[in-house]
């Protein structure tokens, strides 16, 4: 097949426009054009009263190879890539030993997933509940305040993302295609199928509460076995080695081959490896708010008079602004058409979050707007500094809301000139349990503060409407991604532990469900040659 990219064709182009770009790009008679896919489809809305649709296409026609040797000059006429998986082995009928994967994210997921297809039979480890009764738990949070410390939005079956947007694009490199090998399986689960297509695919909550649990039911078919209330509260070690794991179950469970996939917030598990001797360092993240405005205000921005067209959908954006003081503020987790969300995972503590449907018709867009922090600057001293750090914000949020979940929030404007907020603006608060009006300067250090008051304006240049009086912000904002890094060699296991494969967001490697879905297939890859190569 050949691939072309950059097909560029109006909004509004007809059905046969695509097969017409192609009969044109290529000089070729219809006839000779027998099928084509697409592969790619993203929009250029610069001009946004002539918003553009850009395809990479891969087509089959006559003559193939005559016409890449025609277009070898033409960066936009390539082969095709064949971006099917290939396992890199299969276990043998008579191995013993099972391996471990530590949490059921999308890191889990996918490791659990990949060593089921070699048939591995990989037992899984899961702290939370599975996903039917994690949600009613989270929901049960947002609606009553009633935490649970072990099933809310952080654990469970799925994951942080399980209550995000459901993004499924990264900017990580793929040179392997993995990350075609999570949609393609996403698909089969029962997602969207033009998720395999569109630029910015998405799935949101509730369509990956089914998804899951099918994929669940193919590990468990293939004779993989997941165990939910399950954490693990130790790492058994000989010289160095990896021989086993205590549960909270009271078990103890034999296996020389662990892949620990617990995501950013098992603050309890970070502390017990780094204890164990497990070498880890602290890592760079950031802290700040989440910020709502009306869908409508940022869909006429980006759109125009092409906003609401459904082919476009709920608009998004991406802003970076570096500050006077040095410091980088940034747009993360952008939810168009969402809510934020109560994340907590410890009593005593404020955190935010976006979610989005999959429709994406709520009335707010939300991100996060933080500030980059790091170890040398922030928060010096130990591997696990940057916890301390996190929980002493949510802490501080937490009394700040008033002692009872909700949260400190305060309009834009009033946050730009430094005073109280007494009364809601146009933006109505999409956060449960609720919200309180209060000066969210005590709630950050003064650095993240200032950062924060010099960006709001800055992306006011870029969507008009950004820092307007009546927008929202809530806090706090803390984990937007692990505070350490369980540092691991080329082998992808730990630089001192042999037998534990960190991987994922937790372990400092991914961020978001595509990436670390991804990093999960590369530690199931590895462990499965490490077991391959020790049986042989």
């Amino acid at each position: 097949m050949i691939r072309l990219t950059e097909i560029k064709l109006p909004l509004a182009h007809d059905e046969h426009a695509i097969e017409h770009a192609i009969i044109t790009k290529l000089g070729i008679d219809k006839s000779q054009l027998h099928s084509f896919n697409v592969f790619k489809r993203g929009y250029d809305a610069r001009k946004k009263t002539a918003i553009l649709l850009i395809y990479t296409l891969d087509i089959e026609v006559d003559n193939e190879a005559q016409l890449l040797i025609q277009f070898a000059k033409d960066q936009h006429v390539k082969p095709a890539p064949d971006t099917s998986y290939k396992f890199v082995g299969e276990a043998p009928a008579t191995i013993q030993e099972r391996p471990v994967v530590i949490g059921f994210g999308p890191c889990g997921l996918f490791a659990g997933l990949i060593l089921a297809q070699m048939g591995f039979k990989p037992i899984i480890l899961e702290r939370g509940k599975e996903v039917r009764e994690r949600t009613k738990d989270t929901f049960g949070f947002w609606r009553k305040r009633t935490l649970n410390t072990e099933s809310n939005v952080q654990f469970g079956e799925g994951g942080a993302g399980t209550f995000s947007d459901g993004k499924l694009y990264s900017q990580v490199k793929d040179p392997k295609h993995y990350g075609r090998k999570v949609i393609t399986e996403f698909v089969a689960a029962g997602a969207p199928e033009e998720i395999m297509y569109v630029s910015k695919p998405h799935i949101g909550t509730f369509k990956l509460v089914t998804m899951i649990e099918k994929m669940r039911a193919s590990i468990e078919a293939l004779g993989g076995e997941i165990r939910f209330s399950t954490r693990v509260d130790d790492i058994l070690l000989d010289d160095g080695q990896v021989t086993g794991l205590k549960l909270s179950t009271g078990e103890q469970l034999n296996t020389r081959h662990v892949v620990l996939a617990v995501g950013h917030s098992a603050r309890d598990t970070f502390k017990m490896v780094y204890d164990k001797g497990i070498y880890v360092e602290a890592k760079p993240f950031s802290v700040g708010f989440r910020i709502e405005h009306k869908q409508s205000m940022i869909d006429e921005c980006r759109f125009g008079p092409n906003a609401g067209n459904p082919i476009l959908g709920a608009a998004d954006y991406k802003l970076v602004h570096h500050c006077d003081n040095g410091r980088t503020v940034y747009s993360f987790c952008m939810c168009p058409g969402g809510t934020v969300v109560a994340a907590t995972s410890e009593k005593g503590r404020v955190v935010t979050n976006g979610m989005s449907q999959y429709s994406r018709n709520e009335r707010n867009a939300n991100s996060a707007i933080v500030v980059g922090i790091s170890p040398e600057e922030d928060y010096p001293g130990h591997p696990l500094a940057g916890i301390d750090l996190q929980r002493k914000l949510e802490e501080q949020a937490y009394a700040l809301g008033g002692s009872n979940y909700d949260a400190p929030a305060q309009l834009i404007g009033d946050f730009l000139k430094g005073k109280d907020s007494s009364d809601l603006g146009d933006v109505k608060p999409s956060y449960t349990p609720g919200i309180k009006l209060t000066d969210l300067a005590n709630v950050l250090p003064k650095y993240a503060i200032d950062a924060i008051r010099e960006a709001i304006p800055a992306f006011n240049k870029q969507i008009r409407g950004f820092s307007s009086n009546d927008g929202l912000l809530t806090g706090v904002e803390t984990r937007t991604s692990s505070p350490i890094c369980i540092k691991r060699d080329k082998s992808m296991q730990s630089v001192n532990t042999q037998g534990l494969y960190p991987a994922g967001e937790g372990a400092g490697y991914a961020g978001g469900i595509l990436s670390a879905g991804i990093d999960g297939i590369k530690a199931a890859e590895a462990l499965a040659l490490s077991m391959l190569e020790k049986h042989s």
